[in-house]
């Protein structure tokens, strides 16, 4: 396929699905503001007021970077998963499998998608936090690698899902059921340092955890676990959710009855 159609293929499937992003505005980007918003509220100047400092932050500071983190990665999921889903609902992916837009620009313009709406609602969760307290930076490119590849990761994730979902109802299971126990597990709320030795080996085996301290890391300069560590492991899933993709689309997966 030319290079210039690829590019018209994969922006065209970009712009379908940020223009369904922003219309449906008050479903796709308001709830993570509210719920953000409350969060900081109850958790951040309620509680948060009545907890000690953690390496020398307040607690809203600590929790501030697993906020976004989580919002990034709950949007990311669900902009992906619910307009390729729908797409398949409505026989519409049919008239792109038919025409000759390989399949990796097919995952490439759904994944972007995913991103661009991870890191629009990662803005407004991160502004809304300002109004709570201020945040300072210690490494940058920590901030956008940690945010970008999370971002991926979790796109390539929602594909798989609306892959494999034959209703609505297989749509909503996996955030549910894994998404939202192994965020809230991950280490936003707190420290694994404060667990158990036992609960901090287990804790181990969660993959949210490392996204999280290593975006609190570009933050606050602090880490439950080795931040390099932390970035290969997430590198590596991603590089395997994208493999995985790729064979899928190529046997057809939940896309051939």
């Amino acid at each position: 396929m030319h290079s210039r159609v690829a590019f018209v293929s994969y922006i065209t499937i970009i712009r379908k699905e940020l223009h369904r992003m922003f219309r449906l505005w008050s479903q796709t980007i308001l709830p993570s503001a509210i719920t953000t918003a409350l969060y900081f509220v109850i958790f951040g100047a309620f509680i948060g007021s009545q907890i000690q400092s953690i390496s020398g932050f307040s607690y809203i500071q600590f929790i501030m970077p697993g906020l976004v983190m989580m919002a990034v990665i709950t949007n990311s999921f669900q902009q992906v998963v619910s307009g390729f889903y729908f797409a398949k609902f409505t026989k519409s992916i049919e008239e792109i499998l038919v025409s000759p837009t390989p399949n990796w620009v097919i995952i490439a313009g759904y994944v972007t998608a995913g991103v661009i709406r991870g890191f629009v609602v990662g803005v407004v969760v991160l502004a809304i936090g300002l109004f709570f307290t201020h945040i300072t930076v210690f490494n940058l490119w920590a901030i956008l690698g940690f945010i970008l590849l999370t971002a991926i990761l979790f796109s390539l994730a929602g594909l798989l899902n609306a892959l494999y979902a034959k209703n609505f109802d297989q749509v909503a299971i996996v955030p549910t059921f894994v998404l939202t126990p192994l965020t809230y597990l991950g280490g936003i709320f707190y420290s694994i340092l404060f667990l158990p030795h036992f609960w901090q080996i287990v804790s181990k085996f969660n993959p949210i955890l490392y996204m999280v301290n290593g975006f609190r890391y570009g933050f606050l300069g602090i880490s439950d676990v080795n931040v390099w560590a932390s970035f290969g492991i997430l590198l590596g899933l991603t590089f395997l959710a994208l493999l995985v993709l790729l064979r899928l689309f190529k046997k057809g997966a939940g896309l051939r009855n």
